[in-house]
């Protein structure tokens, strides 16, 4: 699974992306600081099934702090988009190409408005984020547009000559988009049945239909502490409905992040407050300070740990299953529910065998839910937080 950032330059995308993965990336106050992607792991936090055990886990990949285990997952970070983007200006069109493979999008805004169209540093109040959030919309639509345009009639005509399935060979074209063929089915229902008399127009929305279904796209609202911010956030909520948007401030998490690494504080991420451990400067005992009184006492997080999961498990409804065994938890060398995995929805237990590995779905016979001990079936529908153990032919 793959998390895409995305936004214009200078609103504090490199800062969020360090903030979840800890990279070490160049983070400055000016337009276009990011050219190549930086790719790194970061983590959704689930609550663990360790819990239910009375154990604690031993996990192989991410860690578990009081029973909230965080799983990895990959993020990118692309350079700052512009209007124009999807025609190539500024590089923008090969920008949204790294987005190829991402399966969900953050788009990170500067919520108080303190960077205008371009990047460029203005003061809080005087740019519209809302215009931010439209033109990187129609950016992601051409870019879909522009892919299943081109060479549109040549591709029709060979279709019908051929004999060739419309879906399958338009799932064939967006292939390198992870369109999957039975979204395109459903999204072509309400186009003429002749695609050679589809205009502009019928592309374009259907364009935008697959792009909203495959790169779903949640709004972080950055910069969250500066109080311009207060008043846009409720505007923009109303705005746009239909976009899961949250306050947050990749500053503050980034600082209480490598605080807690240097062990100055004790911090778990998407907490809403923090322990000192250690004696601090001046300089650092305001810092925290001002991140506690106008971060986490008035949002309850940073809010970039929310952002992580709710573009996981709400926007893509996946669910984490854990492998274990009714009469072992353990692994072969005595790591209690040493892995957990991300799942999409109405994933299956057969699904989670194959997951696991290719032998495991193939010599599959029956698989037991450890936390009720009851036997299911290859059909049975995992939930959210299952321990699963997967029995096979010997």
């Amino acid at each position: 699974m793959q998390i895409g950032l995305i936004g214009k330059s200078n609103t504090g995308k490199s800062t969020f992306f360090k903030a979840s993965t800890l990279a070490n990336v160049e983070i400055a106050n000016r337009p276009f600081v990011t050219i190549k992607p930086s790719t790194g792991t970061a983590y959704v936090a689930v609550e663990c099934a360790d819990k239910e055990f009375n154990v604690q886990c031993n996990p192989r990949f991410g860690y578990c702090i009081n029973h909230l285990r965080f799983v990895p997952f990959d993020l990118i970070d692309v350079a700052g988009l512009i209007p124009g983007s999807h025609e190539g200006k500024g590089l923008g069109l090969e920008f949204l190409n790294d987005l190829n493979q991402a399966d969900v999008l953050i788009h990170v805004i500067d919520c108080p408005g303190s960077t205008n169209e371009k990047g460029e540093p203005v003061n809080p109040g005087t740019h519209d984020p809302a215009k931010d959030i439209l033109f990187i919309e129609y950016e992601l639509d051409m870019w879909f547009f522009n892919i299943i345009k081109k060479g549109w009639e040549k591709f029709v005509r060979t279709i019908q000559q051929e004999k060739q399935d419309l879906v399958k060979a338009l799932t064939k074209q967006l292939s390198g988009l992870k369109v999957p063929e039975v979204i395109i089915k459903e999204s072509i229902k309400e186009f003429h049945i002749n695609p050679l008399t589809w205009e502009d127009k019928d592309l374009f929305k259907l364009a935008s239909k697959l792009r909203r279904k495959t790169k779903p796209m949640i709004i972080a609202a950055n910069k969250i502490d500066i109080p311009e911010s207060a008043s846009s956030l409720e505007r923009l909520k109303k705005e746009f409905p239909n976009y899961l948007i949250i306050p947050c401030s990749g500053d503050s998490e980034l600082a209480l992040r490598e605080a807690s690494k240097s062990n100055l504080i004790e911090y778990i991420p998407g907490s809403s407050d923090f322990k000192i451990l250690k004696d601090l400067s001046e300089q650092q005992r305001k810092a925290l300070n001002y991140i506690k009184e106008n971060v986490l006492n008035k949002y309850n997080s940073t809010g970039v740990q929310e952002i992580l999961n709710k573009a996981v498990f709400d926007l893509l409804k996946c669910i984490a299953v854990f492998p274990g065994g009714v009469n072992k938890l353990s692994d072969s060398e005595g790591r209690i529910l040493p892995d957990c995995y991300i799942m999409p929805p109405n994933s299956t237990a057969i699904d989670f065998a194959f997951k696991l590995h290719t032998d495991l779905g193939n010599n599959f016979i029956r698989a037991i839910n450890v936390k009720t001990k009851q036997v299911i079936g290859r059909d049975y529908i995992l939930k959210h937080r299952d321990v699963i153990e997967i029995v096979t032919k010997k």
